[in-house]
């Protein structure tokens, strides 16, 4: 999420099932309704343009029932036919990301196909107020929830972070795997790393990268409980954050780069100005390219299967 909707240079590290195009002909048609993947969940999206550059098609997307700012240029390997197999494909994903109906903004309020099933579930979403698409025009209040949605902090995360997040969700969601807690680094200790960096690069320590990695650190530990961690890793938090312990000082860069997912939805609500926000995206890709950068040293390669952590849990309740 996040991506800048006019960034044609991204190569995206976004895995799928679906057959890359050949060279000489493109997979997907202008004009055609497509299923395509945002992270670990596929979105119904029709195809604005498609060009073929250096041997390889890419495709301008729009995701249907959102603004235009969100429309990007992807490669064939992250799109796929509107089939029913597909269909199914994408609602089994959401099934497994544990969609939540109550979520007010974001693209993870749109990701199921508009059967009669969806359209009693967008009633009932309606009554709890919930934005959904474009019918948030006919819900009270709704002015207020688009123009949030318009002034969204824009963070685009680098491919290969990308591809991180999605082989996240692979180790824990498909291959029932988790972050050996504590983690080294910590959040705390990637905060301060960076701090350090722009220190020794700008000479001095500025107050607003102080104040934003303050405002990371309390928007992570509040958060992750809430909105950072899929089912099965809820067991392990309540083993691993007791008393007055940060989550912060126990996990790491696979939870913190689940934040930047979500923090365009968490940060709309914000009265930010527009030039307070232009510095802020500028801060925050700064950081995402640090942690880029450092991803080999920060980022956890093997994850730990979820029986062995249970088995060390001596019994505790879920």
């Amino acid at each position: 999420m996040g991506n800048s909707s006019r960034d044609d240079s991204v190569t995206d590290g976004d895995t799928s099932n679906g057959d890359a195009p050949p060279s000489n002909s493109s997979l997907y048609s202008e004009g055609e309704k497509i299923l395509a993947y945002h992270g670990p969940r596929i979105y119904e999206a029709k195809v604005q343009k498609a060009e073929l550059r250096k041997n390889e098609w890419r495709y301008f997307v729009h995701y249907l029932g959102w603004n235009k700012n969100w429309d990007e240029w992807v490669g064939g390997d992250r799109l796929l036919k509107h089939t029913e197999d597909n269909i199914l494909k994408q609602q089994a994903l959401d099934k497994k990301q544990g969609v939540d109906k109550n979520t007010k903004s974001g693209r993870s309020a749109q990701t199921k196909p508009k059967s009669s099933t969806d359209v009693k579930a967008e009633k009932e979403d309606h009554k709890n107020n919930v934005a959904k698409g474009k019918k948030r025009k006919n819900d009270s209040g709704t002015e207020k929830d688009t123009a949030a949605l318009e002034k969204l902090v824009k963070i685009q995360i680098p491919s290969t972070l990308r591809k991180q997040l999605v082989d996240d969700w692979e180790f824990v969601s498909q291959q029932d795997k988790l972050v050996k807690l504590p983690r080294s680094p910590t959040v705390d200790d990637i905060l301060q790393k960076y701090l350090d960096y722009r220190t020794k690069k700008d000479g001095k320590v500025t107050d607003p990268v102080g104040e934003i990695l303050k405002g990371i650190r309390c928007y992570f530990d509040k958060a992750l409980p809430v909105m950072l961690l899929y089912k099965k890793e809820r067991k392990q938090y309540l083993e691993a954050v007791v008393g007055d312990i940060s989550p912060s000082t126990i996990y790491g860069a696979e939870h913190l780069l689940r934040l930047f997912v979500k923090l365009p939805e968490l940060l709309a609500y914000v009265n930010i100005e527009e030039e307070t926000q232009s510095h802020l995206q500028q801060k925050l890709l700064d950081f995402l390219k640090f942690m880029q950068k450092n991803q080999s040293t920060f980022f956890l390669s093997p994850y730990d299967g979820l029986k062995s952590i249970e088995g060390k849990g001596k019994g505790k309740h879920d």
